[in-house]
């Protein structure tokens, strides 16, 4: 019998680049906002749970999701995505399955993405697995670093990647598929040592490397969809490829 999958939805930003006080995720496209759309994927991926991580004005998030099937972690202080993700521990207690975890700005997500991510996790058996993308131009993205067999070695935020690094072309898409205990034993040793002072969830990869558990990885046959909404122009963006799709 497969895993039940879980999801968590990190959902807690400001999106202070949208010129605008309303969450990011709440910023419509083609008619829907960000975190619904997002919701959709997940659930037709298969989520059994979803767990939306809340923060800024974290009620208006709560209020457009009141009909959907979701619970809510609130994430009081944004210190980064390994945070968030702590945060949602206790609504998880009782799973023994794999957990997506994956932005709430991604729009362009599809479910039949997230579907072979979690087959890839599954049928390699592994304790992780990382969806990546090769993009021509990677600038603020954090980068994928491969060991010489072309497995998983490391991954790096694109505010602490000097030159060579930043000349990787292979991406972090920010999506992941974990088996719960792993993901929650190895938060508990992750640290603020970075350009943000903040809780990477990246971080946990190397600590798992180095344990010996297996990391896998996913390179996303479109990788548009997983690119993130940050500003005007990228919502713009994102509404004419989704109505191109129909």
């Amino acid at each position: 019998m497969p895993s039940e999958l879980s999801t968590i939805i990190l959902a807690a930003g400001k999106g202070t680049r949208m010129k605008s006080d309303l969450p990011k995720v709440l910023h419509k496209v083609h008619g829907k906002t960000m975190i619904s759309r997002v919701v959709d994927e997940a659930e037709k991926a298969g989520s059994m749970r979803t767990i939306v991580v809340v923060g800024h004005k974290k009620e208006l998030v709560e209020e457009e999701l009141s009909e959907r099937n979701v619970v809510f972690a609130v994430q009081d202080r944004q210190l980064g995505t390994g945070h968030a993700v702590m945060v949602t521990r206790d609504l998880l207690e009782d799973l023994d399955g794999d957990i997506l975890v994956l932005a709430g700005d991604i729009p362009l997500i599809r479910a039949e993405t997230l579907k072979k991510l979690a087959r890839t996790h599954r049928g390699s058996k592994a304790d992780v697995t990382v969806l990546s993308a090769i993009f021509e131009d990677p600038s603020g993205y954090g980068r994928i670093v491969r060991t010489e067999d072309g497995k998983y070695s490391h991954s790096v935020e694109a505010k602490d990647a000097d030159e060579k690094t930043r000349r990787i072309k292979e991406i972090n898409s920010g999506i992941y598929v974990f088996k719960k205990a792993p993901l929650f034993h190895y938060l508990q040793f992750i640290g603020t040592d970075n350009a943000q002072g903040e809780y990477y969830l990246t971080d946990v990869l190397p600590l798992m490397r180095k344990d010996g558990k297996t990391i896998a990885l996913q390179v996303a046959d479109d990788p548009g969809e997983i690119r993130g909404v940050n500003n005007v122009g990228q919502l713009k963006e994102a509404e004419k490829i989704l109505k191109a799709r129909l």
